[in-house]
Formats: C-alpha cells, structure tokens, sequence
C-alpha cells in the first residue's frame, strides 16, 4: 500500500514537473499568438483590424478575452509588435488593451508608439509608462532589456521587399526568453535574405532558438532556410502570416506541406526549452 501511494506521488510530481518545464504556443491569426511559461504569459501581433482581404483576423471571441483579461489571456506580462502596419497592429486597440491592463508592459517600434500617440488623450500619459518604443535603424546593433521573468532582445530586420519597397517600415525581430527557459524567435515581415542578419552573427549564434516564428515566405526561400537552418541556432520552426485559404489543406502549396505551419487560430504546440522537442 505504501508503494502504490509512492508510486502515485511520483507519477504526479514528474507530471507537475513537466507541465512546469514545458512552453505552450496557441496561434491567434496572422502573425500573432500567445506563449506562455508557467505564469510567464506574452502575447505578439495580437490585435490587428485589417486582413487585406488575404489573411484571417483574430476571432471576435478572442479578441473579446484579450481585452477583458478572460483566461487564457488574463496576467499577460508583455505585449510584442513588430511594425505598425494594419494586419499586424492597430493603435487604437492598442490603446485601449493599455488603459485596460495597466501591469502589463508593450515593446514596440517608435513608429507604432508615434501611432498610439497620436490618438491618445491627455488622460492616457500615464499609458506611456508601459511602452517600450524601439527607435532602431537598419545595421543598428542588437538591443536586450531584462525583466524579472523576462529577456527581451530585439533587432530591426527589413521589411519583405527589400530594397525596393517598404524600405521604410521599422521591422523589429524579437527574441524572447521566458523565465531563462524557453526562447521565442519572431521576425515580423522580415525580408529573407542572409545579409541583413551578416553584421550581427555573434548576437544570432549566442542564444539558442527553441521555437522561431519566420514568415512563410523563408520556407520558400533558399536564403531562408539557410538562415533558419544553419545561421540562427533554431530547434524547431513554425511559419505564420499564412493566406487565410491554406486553412484547406488542398491550398497549401506542395512546397510547403513538408514544413509545420499555423494555419487555424486556435491551434496549438507545447515544448521543453531543453529538449529539442515539440507537440502538437
């Protein structure tokens, strides 16, 4: 009897054990999602207005939980934008998520923070002692910020269509550490070409990657997939800013069926910073 009661603790200890050491990802739409680690909880891309007819939009009921703080989205230590364009970020729903949740701290480029302030009232000064404004250029070094539970590291990657269009767009690529357990690797829009991330090799090769989040496109891209799989030290990838359609299966192009993808908001992976390994 003593034995099986043992055995019964250690079978619960291991459990709450891993759950402890594991990371989960649920994808909202687009390029935005949530991570969370423990009570360690971050949020990227998340409110967005505009699909441009292409990409899905983050569904009402979830917007609806994120802005009133419904679990899962309730104790959200961070929110990450990476450009200020409308399938990404919207600066009045910004606003407002920050009026809301005053514990809970933004990391932004400049220009998204110049958005929010040009809506803001008087009465929301106080919003802007949550905001971290990122005032990067291109071939800029790398920034890194430490919190309690948090390393944030972000560097300005240029835009896809480099450098014919878009040359203008403040594309941040955060990297992410969650309680010194798990990193997050999110690029944005990034342009997939190995030059941009030339210059700061030292700062891609000094921290493992445990889940990156490229844009679809690098999947498509010899240079991408260089860079995911041999420049940046990445255990796994998961492509995002996928076409609303490749939510059919049918729609995805042959190239990419060979590779893990979002494609439904809603979905979901877990995995352990240490071991390489990820869960559907």
């Amino acid at each position: 009897m003593q034995l099986k009661r043992l055995l019964i603790l250690l079978c619960f200890s291991s459990a709450a054990a891993l759950a402890q050491s594991q990371t989960s990802i649920r994808y909202l739409a687009n390029e935005g999602v949530m991570v969370t680690h423990g009570d360690t909880k971050i949020l990227m891309d998340p409110l967005f207005r505009n699909g441009f007819d292409r990409y899905q939009l983050v569904p009402d009921k979830t917007r609806e939980a994120i802005f009133a703080g419904a679990p899962p989205f309730d104790g959200v230590d961070a929110v990450f934008v990476s450009h200020y364009h409308g399938d990404h970020f919207s600066a009045e729903d910004m606003l407002q998520f920050l009026r809301q949740h005053v514990d809970t701290r933004l990391y932004a480029p400049a220009q998204a923070v110049a958005a929010i302030r040009e809506i803001a009232s008087p009465d929301d000064e106080s919003v802007f002692d949550q905001v971290t404004g990122l005032e990067l250029e291109y071939r800029d070094p790398p920034v890194s910020i430490r919190t309690d539970n948090i390393i944030v590291e972000a560097v300005y990657i240029p835009h896809s269509g480099w450098p014919m269009a878009r040359t203008d767009v403040q594309n941040i690529a955060f990297r992410v550490t969650l309680d010194d357990n798990s990193t997050i690797l999110h690029l944005g829009d990034a342009d997939a070409r190995i030059v941009h991330f030339a210059t700061d090799e030292q700062y891609w090769e000094e921290r493992t990657v445990d889940l990156a989040l490229p844009p679809y496109w690098f999947f498509d891209s010899e240079d991408g997939m260089k860079l995911l799989e041999n420049r940046i030290d990445v255990r796994h990838s998961i492509g995002i800013h996928v076409p609303a359609d490749f939510a059919d299966r049918e729609n995805i192009p042959k190239l990419l069926l060979g590779y893990d993808l979002f494609t439904r908001p809603g979905e979901g992976r877990r995995f352990e910073g240490s071991q390489k390994r990820i869960r559907r």
